[in-house]
C-alpha cells in the first residue's frame, strides 16, 4: 500500500528512533529465550529473530537521505546494558552510525548513578530510556508503587539525568501521560521526549479521547518533546487514513517545533516499509512550510539529541 505523493529523496533524515541487535554477540531476551507473542504490543514478531545490523538498516532505508540516526536500547539482557553501549561505540567507529545512543538504567536501583557514570565513558550516550512500572489498562492503577512514576527511589534516580546532562526517553501507555506530565513539572530543566506518539492504541472514540486528553496535558510541560513513530497496531494491517490523523493530532498539540521523525526499525517494518513510512509523514506535514518539515524530519532530532548541526549541510 503506497501513500500519496512522490517521495523527496532529498530531504535530511535524523531517525531519531531506531534499533540494532547481533544475537550471537548479545542476549536479547524478548527476542530468544523470552519469546512471546502475546506479549508483544503489535502481536507476532517472528521476523524480528534476527540480526540488525548497520547494512540491514541502511537496506531498509535506501533511498532515503538519513544523515544521522539515534539507538535507543533494545531491551538487551539488564546485565549487559553497559555493554551494549560500548557495542554501539565500536559500530560507529566501523560503519558511521548510529550517531547516538539512549541507553538503559533501572532508576530505582542504589548503583543508578554508578551505571550511568560507566554510560558516559563513550560520548555517544545522550539519554537515557528506563521504563516505569505501569498498568495493563486504563482500570488499573499501580500508582506509588515501587518502579511507578511516584516512586521516590524512582524520582532520585530520575534527577540524576538532569545532573549528569541526560535526557529522558519516556515510554508510557497513554493512560499514564498525565502522570508523566506531573513528573516533567517536576524536572522543568530535563530534556524529555516521549516515544511512539504515545500509543494511540485504542481508536475507537473514547480511546482516541483519552489519548488526545492524555497528550494535551502533557504538551502543556514546555521541556517535553515527541516522536512521530511506531504507528502500528497490534495484529491489524498499516492504514494510513487512521495512521495520518493521529500523526496530524500529535503535530498539532505538540506543536511542529518539538515534533521529531522516528522510524522505529526494524520493529516498525512489521507494518511498514521504511520509505512508505517517510513518504506518509511527510505526505501527513504537506500544511507545513518546507523549513517546518525540516525541522520535524532532522532539525529538531539535531538539537534534542545534540548532534552537530553541520550535519544538515
Amino acid at each position: 500500500m503506497a501513500a500519496p505523493h512522490a517521495l523527496p529523496h532529498a530531504m535530511p533524515i535524523v531517525d531519531a528512533h531506531h534499533h540494532l541487535w547481533d544475537l550471537t554477540r548479545g542476549r536479547y531476551p524478548w527476542l530468544q529465550q523470552d519469546y512471546d507473542p502475546q506479549a508483544f504490543f503489535l502481536g507476532d514478531y517472528q521476523a524480528l529473530r534476527q540480526d540488525f545490523m548497520p547494512a540491514d538498516y541502511r537496506a531498509a532505508s535506501a533511498g532515503c537521505n538519513v544523515i544521522a540516526t539515534v539507538h535507543v536500547e533494545a531491551e538487551r539482557d539488564r546485565h549487559e546494558q553497559v555493554a551494549e553501549t560500548a557495542w554501539l561505540s565500536g559500530l560507529n567507529g566501523r560503519h558511521g552510525l548510529p550517531n547516538a545512543v539512549v541507553a538503559h538504567v533501572w532508576l530505582d536501583r542504589p548503583d543508578t548513578e554508578e551505571r550511568l557514570l560507566q554510560h558516559l565513558q563513550y560520548p555517544m550516550v545522550r539519554g537515557i530510556r528506563s521504563k516505569p512500572v505501569t498498568s495493563g489498562s486504563p482500570q488499573q492503577s499501580v500508582r506509588g508503587q515501587p518502579g511507578s512514576m511516584q516512586d521516590p527511589a524512582w524520582l532520585r534516580g530520575l534527577s540524576l539525568l538532569e545532573k549528569h546532562g541526560l535526557s529522558w526517553d519516556l515510554r508510557v501507555p497513554c493512560w499514564h501521560l498525565a502522570e508523566a506530565a506531573e513528573v516533567a513539572a517536576q524536572f522543568p530543566a530535563l530534556p524529555i521526549v516521549l516515544n511512539h506518539h504515545g500509543f494511540a492504541w485504542d481508536r475507537s472514540p473514547e480511546g482516541l479521547q483519552r489519548w488526545r486528553t492524555g497528550m494535551e496535558v502533557l504538551a502543556r510541560q514546555p521541556n517535553v518533546h515527541v516522536k512521530l513513530s511506531e504507528f502500528g497496531l497490534r495484529d491489524q494491517p498499516w492504514s494510513w487514513p487512521d495512521n495520518r490523523r493521529i500523526l496530524r493530532e500529535t503535530v498539532a498539540i505538540f506543536g511542529w517545533q518539538r515534533c521529531m521523525f522516528a522510524s522505529n526499525f526494524p520493529v516498525a517494518g512489521l507494518r511498514v516499509g521504511f520509505q512508505e513510512l517517510v513518504q506518509g509523514v511527510l505526505a501527513a506535514l504537506a500544511h507545513l512550510t518546507l523549513a517546518q518539515q525540516q525541522a520535524v524530519m532532522a532539525g529538531n532530532a539535531l538539537r534534542f539529541y545534540r548532534l552537530p548541526g553541520s550535519l544538515l549541510s
